[in-house]
């Protein structure tokens, strides 16, 4: 990668000052410019391998704050936060609001991309953790100003475990319990176009059903199966020796 000159640099510097870290922190800043770096504006040289080692970083320090934090919960609700924590969506969200956006490099044909922003923004996220993991090999720079936000963030998702997404919540807690994902199976029962439960479905886990639900649509009719199923394991978390019965 070239060698950076002053006004990248003076970027990158503005850019950790989003994060919270303090101007006089040393930096490889070849580094930081690499994590900033998406793989339009440079095939040979951008964000794909430290994002890789972003995302072992994040979930660590995600577990490592949930444990110092909630020692009374369970290992089951523990993962299921930490799945929110760490998800697309969320680093996606904290990339904006600390508006990296601006000092990420990208060609103009995958800027143009609107339906791929939330997906380079959460792994210019991770990218950027990887970058200053790799600088340290610990947690230093990363949890001192990550730790604020995931305390934040825990609080509303342990407050609203599903944000009214029950699949995506269920969904969730089944890879945290069994590393596989529920199964829906929907049939229609009513022909009449506009009856508020034409759709009815059922969901399985490990061949056991948890919750049948119906709606005018599929999509509904999971959802309020998911509901059901959700809250039926949720009740179980204290006791995993029962869900898994």
């Amino acid at each position: 990668m070239p060698q950076l000159n002053s006004t990248r640099r003076e970027q990158l510097r503005r850019c950790l000052q989003k994060l919270g870290l303090s101007a006089s922190v040393e930096v490889d800043w070849q580094q930081l410019d690499r994590a900033l770096t998406h793989a339009s504006a440079s095939p040979e040289d951008n964000y794909e391998h430290l994002e890789f080692l972003g995302d072992a970083a994040l979930r660590l320090a995600a577990a490592e704050f949930l444990l110092e934090t909630y020692s009374e919960a369970s290992v089951g609700e523990l993962a299921a936060v930490r799945s929110r924590l760490v998800s697309d969506h969320t680093l996606a969200l904290l990339a904006d609001q600390l508006s990296l956006e601006p000092y990420l490099l990208v060609s103009s044909s995958a800027w143009g991309d609107k339906a791929g922003r939330n997906s380079r923004l959460a792994d210019t996220f991770e990218a950027v953790l990887g970058a200053l993991y790799s600088q340290t090999h610990d947690l230093s720079l990363i949890r001192p100003w990550l730790d604020a936000h995931f305390k934040r963030l825990a609080e509303q998702i342990r407050q609203d475990p599903t944000r009214q997404n029950y699949k995506a919540a269920l969904q969730e807690l089944t890879q945290a319990y069994y590393q596989v994902r529920p199964d829906y199976r929907v049939q229609e029962i009513s022909q009449q176009h506009g009856d508020p439960e034409r759709f009815e479905a059922e969901v399985w886990l490990q061949e056991k059903g948890w919750g049948v639900g119906r709606g005018p649509s599929i999509k509904q009719a999971e959802q309020v199966a998911a509901k059901v199923a959700f809250r039926k394991l949720q009740a179980q978390l204290s006791s995993p020796s029962d869900v898994a019965s």
